[in-house]
């Protein structure tokens, strides 16, 4: 699993439908991608989850999912922001230790770009989990 970290005031988390599991943000973002990446890449509409709030990528035949989670407003009215990529694997896939994600992935980078083009997006990092 590979994450993006980025700051920004662009969301307003208010108006996100209620997460009904845990009260956690992180709907806008995927929303805001999946508008980002139309025609070419299908994004599947965001649920929520424990952790925060995901949707499926369909890359080329490959299955990815995306999360989503914010934290608390800060000082200067930003929040912290944190996109979660994961590539799903099959069985065999898994046993075999094949297909990992890893940073040139070419749809973690294809959603990357997307997000180093917004201007209101500052202090981006990217952890290998």
């Amino acid at each position: 699993m590979i994450s993006i970290r980025f700051n920004t005031n662009k969301f307003d988390v208010t108006l996100e439908r209620p997460n009904p599991i845990n009260p956690i943000h992180g709907e806008s973002l995927l929303i805001w991608l999946r508008e980002q990446a139309m025609p070419g890449v299908e994004v599947s509409e965001p649920g929520a989850e424990d952790w925060g709030w995901y949707s499926y990528v369909d890359w080329k035949g490959r299955a990815y999912l995306l999360g989503s989670t914010s934290t608390s407003e800060g000082e200067n009215g930003e929040r912290e922001w944190v996109l979660l990529f994961e590539k799903q694997h099959t069985l065999k896939e898994k046993l075999l230790g094949r297909a990992k994600m890893t940073k040139d992935d070419a749809c973690m980078h294809f959603f990357k770009e997307l997000l180093e083009r917004e201007p209101a997006f500052s202090n981006m990092s990217e952890d290998d989990h």
